[in-house]
C-alpha cells in the first residue's frame, strides 16, 4: 500500500511538473503535437499505477484531490504563487513584439498572432500590451486610439434596454422567471394571445424585458412578435 502511494504520489506530481514546463502554450491552444503530447504524457502516467480493488482506487482518488487542494492553497502565497501557477508573460509592448518572452514561454508568433486576430486585432502596432496568463490565455490590452467606441466615450447617455428574462422554453412556462418579474401565468398567457399565438406548446422561446415588460415569441422558425 505505501508502495501504491507513493507511485501515486510521485507520478502525479512529476505530470503536473511535466506539463508545467511544456509552456503556457500547450494550454493556449490545442495543436496536434501539443494535445499528443499531453495525451501520451496522461496516458503513460495511469498505465504505470497498478490498482488493486476498490480500497486503492479511493486512496488514489484522495491522494489526488488532496494534491490538487495544496497546490491551490500553495498558490494563495505571492512567492509561492509563480512555481505553481506561473506568472503573466508580457508579448507585446507599445506595439512592438518581446521576441525573448516568446522564446521563453515556448509561444510561436504564428499562433500569438493568430490569437489577437480571434480579438479582433490584425495589426500588432495597434496593440498597447498582449498579455500570455498563466492559464494559457491571451489578454490583449490596445491603443486608446483603437479602443471600440463606447457611449461613455463619447458622454452620450445611452437608456436601460432591459434583461430578457426567458419566460417560455421549449413549450414550457419557466415559474421561476416569472416570478423575477412579479407576473404569473394569466399574465403571460394573456401576452402570448395578443402576440398571435394560442398554445404554448407552439412556442420554442419566449421572453420578457424586465423594464417595460414587453413579450418576445419565437417559434423556432423565426420570431413570430413582440407584444409591448
Amino acid at each position: 500500500m505505501l508502495s501504491f502511494i507513493g507511485t501515486v504520489l510521485i507520478l502525479v506530481l512529476v505530470t503536473i511538473v511535466v506539463i508545467r514546463f511544456m509552456g503556457k502554450s500547450a494550454l493556449a491552444q490545442f495543436t496536434p503535437h501539443d494535445l499528443t503530447a499531453l495525451f501520451f504524457i496522461v496516458t503513460l502516467a495511469i498505465k504505470a499505477i497498478k490498482v488493486e480493488g476498490i480500497l486503492q482506487a479511493l486512496i488514489g482518488i484522495a491522494i489526488v484531490i488532496i494534491i490538487h487542494i495544496a497546490l491551490s492553497k500553495l498558490s494563495l502565497y505571492k512567492h509561492l504563487n509563480r512555481f505553481v501557477i506561473g506568472e503573466p508573460t508580457i508579448l507585446i509592448k507599445h506595439g512592438k513584439l518581446i521576441k525573448m518572452n516568446l522564446k521563453k514561454s515556448l509561444f510561436s508568433l504564428s499562433e500569438l498572432l493568430s490569437s489577437i486576430r480571434s480579438k479582433g486585432y490584425a495589426d500588432v502596432t495597434n496593440i498597447q500590451y498582449a498579455i500570455l496568463e498563466p492559464n494559457g490565455e491571451i489578454s490583449v490590452l490596445p491603443k486608446e486610439e483603437s479602443m471600440p467606441v463606447t457611449p461613455k466615450i463619447l458622454n452620450c447617455h445611452v437608456d436601460y434596454s432591459g434583461l430578457p428574462i426567458a419566460v417560455v422554453i421549449e413549450g414550457k412556462i419557466q415559474y421561476e422567471n416569472l416570478e423575477l418579474i412579479h407576473k404569473d401565468k394569466e399574465w403571460l398567457l394573456k401576452e402570448i394571445e395578443a402576440a398571435g399565438v394560442s398554445r404554448i406548446e407552439h412556442i420554442f422561446y419566449a421572453s420578457v424585458r424586465d423594464d417595460d415588460y414587453s413579450l418576445t415569441v419565437d417559434n423556432g422558425k423565426g420570431k413570430i412578435g413582440t407584444v409591448e
